[in-house]
């Protein structure tokens, strides 16, 4: 039986063997930047025959114009610095179309010159799809875990992020930021006479309307909880914020939306408190929603269907709500 630790390398074996695989051999010469050798199997993936595989031109040539640039520079510089090295692109087909490769590159020496590059490409199509798709699935989650699932507006969470960096925003360049509370009035007797099917719908058509005020730029809406929602008005002092919030309040009677036992109106009224502040070092957010959420039961005490701010009830004590915020 012949010793295989004594047998002499077959290049043709060798050669068999690198076409049988899925991934594609190829070599070039770095003097002159042609092709040695491409693999046949390069002709079933990308559709171009191994023969049309001359130069590193053609290389560069058949791959994506959005990828070119970036690729080409990085494997020229790791190729000259002597490294082995990967890249990933999307390799043109015969027909028109887009394959994703990975090229693996090793550079070859001899008496410290590089004498050749040689590597492998593999289709990696499948492989980037599965990773769109987990990109994909992952922004959806972010956006669903920002996302109030009832009204399609932004949630609590959301609304704790953006306020925070409006605020730092606001401490740092000094310039004022609002806050209004609002909460739709006698909601629970919207939900026992109509049923909490359409208190639902209910809410949505309310944060539709809301989302539709504060689509300016600078502004932001989000349900705070329950029938409450919240917006955020960045570099707006108090008089424009009171402007918008009554802006809500006016746009919530336009709708006429029944409420048949609203002891002040038989259609859906909301009520708002509002402030606006330039936030100092010793400033916090905490306290200053606290302050806005006093406002806003202030209204509801007054009779409701209002805005309420620090000047209308300037004359009169401000009456702390039976609650308390939790951060």
């Amino acid at each position: 039986m012949r010793d295989i630790n004594k047998m002499e390398p077959d290049d043709s074996v060798y050669k068999v063997l690198l076409e049988s695989t899925n991934a594609i051999p190829w070599k070039i010469d770095w003097q002159s930047k042609k092709f040695t050798y491409i693999g046949p199997q390069i002709e079933s993936l990308l559709g171009w025959s191994a023969s049309s595989w001359d130069s590193i031109e053609d290389w560069v040539e058949r791959m994506h114009p959005d990828d070119r640039e970036s690729v080409v520079n990085f494997c020229v510089a790791q190729s000259q610095a002597g490294c082995d090295h990967e890249a990933d692109y999307r390799a043109l087909t015969k027909n028109g179309g887009y394959i994703w490769i990975r090229d693996v590159v090793h550079v070859i020496r001899k008496n410290g010159k590089i004498e050749s590059l040689i590597g492998f490409m593999f289709d990696i199509s499948k492989r980037k799809q599965t990773e769109h798709k987990l990109l994909r699935l992952q922004k959806e989650l972010e956006e669903f875990s920002f996302k109030d699932a009832l009204t399609e507006i932004a949630n609590r969470r959301m609304f704790d992020s953006i306020f925070e960096r409006e605020w730092l925003s606001a401490q740092r360049n000094q310039h004022p930021v609002a806050l209004i509370l609002l909460d739709i009035d006698f909601f629970k007797e919207y939900n026992d006479h109509y049923g909490h099917i359409m208190g639902d719908d209910c809410l949505k058509q309310v944060a539709q309307i809301l989302y539709n005020v504060a689509i300016r730029p600078g502004n932001f809406v989000a349900r705070f909880g329950g029938e409450e929602f919240v917006l955020v008005l960045a570099e707006t002092d108090e008089a424009s914020a009171i402007a918008i919030a009554e802006e809500c309040r006016s746009e919530i009677i336009k709708h006429a939306i029944p409420h048949e036992k609203s002891p002040i109106s038989k259609t859906l009224s909301i009520s708002a408190g509002i402030s606006a502040i330039v936030p100092s070092g010793n400033s916090e957010r905490k306290n200053f929603i606290q302050q806005v959420d006093t406002l806003l039961y202030q209204a509801k005490l007054t009779g409701r269907n209002r805005v309420t701010h620090k000047t209308t009830i300037s004359n009169h004590e401000v009456t702390e709500p039976d609650r308390y915020y939790k951060q």
